[in-house]
């Protein structure tokens, strides 16, 4: 299982029998590159702990905790003894992306995945036991009927099975403020709040012992992102490394000049074909363990970003989870009820974990990247869902997320700052015809033959073409344990 997840962590491997368990570790070293080596060992010898991600507030938990029981200046050392201190319940104090399991000592085992589902975790249970994984890729193809996806938010232990320490989004948020406050009129502390909060979570996850880029669209999500990282790096003298990919002239690659030359960043370019598009799909498809059409058109750009980016950096930070926030979606421009925006913008973060989010850690580990997601930021969810929704509506000519482009007027020119949303595969991918080629390749009869062949059914002669890539490369694994669907082909 190890060697099938080289990619994930080429610098590094270990791994360790204990009584009634293995680990394994594959190393990203990003945090105590010379002594994070993993598995981690805990307050007793036979306490051991591998983990995926990094939890931005380790110093803080650090400090608590008291640096006599640490052996290394790992972050994800700190999850092993909270664990250990406070038990599972103490899984709710981590502000991070994680996926880890640990076993031995008063613990016995235990897996856990953090709330939003940043970072993946997959298990299959079986007679002879349980078998955990961060991508299905690394089961060995007799369990991979048995492949589910281990759901964000939980622990996992032998005696007490599943429990939820945590929701994605907190309860106190699942409904709406009311507030008759148009979307062009909201308060200027409420601005202010929303910048800071965003900025802080930029600057919490700068962290590493590594240089960290931003994926760089020309979008307003990123390049919010990349000019928050911008000025954090000029305060301690350095350059921010921003990354683009498009076919020449694409919207979006055209945009992110214009971004990065305001920025004065050291800026990068992947510029590809259509022929390059189509031939890196099955790879791609491959890679992202899907198959669902939006899903499959936006992972192909960023696979190849990812591979030119991880060239020059070992993490990067991305505009993921700011449509879902802000109501960013062209979608959503329909509603006009400021509680059933809320309630989809709800569902939406509650479904990232195995659509956009799989797609974004997939491409990147698939060539030893780390993403990192600032909106998705703990403290930035519980911000702008705390926000009242009637602020986040447009329609007519207002455009999407106008709040969000308010709080950070000055940041951006204003052409940069107001531009409107194109879908990442649309902007970057210009005309690359993939829905056309791969679409044209199915027949109408070989669909309704086979359209039932998954639950939901597959709908397009494309998503058809996609599936049957997806079961030649990924396995017989089954997509309603595993994956997610957006509404629309």
């Amino acid at each position: 299982m190890l060697e099938r997840l080289v990619h994930r962590g080429p610098d590094d491997r270990g791994e360790v029998s204990l009584e009634g368990a293995w680990l394994g570790h594959r190393r990203l070293s990003i945090v105590d590159v010379a002594g994070g080596h993993q598995p981690l060992r805990g307050g007793s010898e036979d306490c051991r702990f591998v983990g995926n991600g990094e939890i931005y507030n380790h110093a803080a938990l650090r400090a608590r905790l008291g640096d006599d029981r640490f052996r290394t200046a790992s972050d994800n050392e700190v999850a092993l003894h909270v664990v250990e201190r406070d038990g599972p319940e103490g899984l709710a104090e981590l502000n991070g992306m994680f996926a880890f399991v640990m076993a031995g000592g008063d613990v016995g085992f235990l897996a856990a995945r953090d709330p939003v589902g940043i970072k993946p975790l997959y298990w299959a249970r079986h007679a002879d036991g349980v078998a955990f994984a961060s991508e299905m890729a690394a089961f060995d193809a007799a369990l991979h009927s048995r492949i589910e996806a281990f759901p964000p938010g939980h622990y996992w232990t032998p005696g007490g099975g599943l429990v939820r320490f945590a929701p994605p989004v907190p309860s106190a948020l699942r409904s709406t403020a009311p507030s008759p406050i148009a979307p062009e009129d909201v308060p200027a502390d409420a601005l202010m709040r929303t910048r800071w909060t965003l900025v802080d979570a930029v600057e919490r996850q700068m962290m590493g012992d590594v240089p960290v880029g931003v994926f760089l669209s020309g979008g307003l999500d990123s390049s919010l992102v990349a000019a928050i990282a911008a000025r954090y790096l000029a305060r301690h003298g350095e350059l921010l490394q921003t990354f683009a990919v498009g076919v020449e002239g694409s919207p979006d690659l055209l945009a992110a000049r214009r971004v990065a030359e305001f920025l004065e960043t050291e800026h990068r370019e992947r510029v590809y074909t259509a022929a390059e598009a189509i031939a890196g799909l099955p790879e791609t498809i491959a890679t992202i363990e899907a198959f669902d059409p939006s899903l499959v058109r936006s992972a192909v750009p960023n696979w190849m970003l990812a591979e030119m980016t991880a060239r020059h950096v070992k993490v990067v930070l991305t505009g993921e989870g700011s449509d879902e926030l802000f109501a960013g979606y062209d979608y959503m421009r329909a509603y006009d009820d400021p509680d059933e925006l809320h309630a989809e913008l709800v569902r939406s973060v509650e479904g990232l974990h195995n659509l956009n989010l799989q797609r974004c850690d997939r491409v990147t580990m698939a060539h030893g990247l780390e993403a990192r997601v600032p909106f998705l930021d703990r403290e930035v969810i519980e911000h702008a869902l705390r926000l009242p929704a009637a602020w986040k509506l447009s329609s007519g000519a207002a455009p999407e997320k106008q709040l969000l482009r308010a709080a950070f007027d000055g940041w951006l020119p204003d052409e940069l700052l107001w531009r409107d949303k194109a879908q990442f595969g649309d902007g970057s991918g210009g005309a690359v015809p993939l829905s056309e080629h791969f679409g044209e390749s199915v027949g109408e009869d070989e669909l309704a033959a086979e359209r039932d062949a998954v639950d939901p059914p597959l709908r397009t002669r494309e998503e058809l073409a996609y599936f049957r890539i997806f079961q030649d490369r990924v396995g017989d694994v089954r997509p309603e344990r595993t994956l997610g669907r957006f509404a629309t082909a």
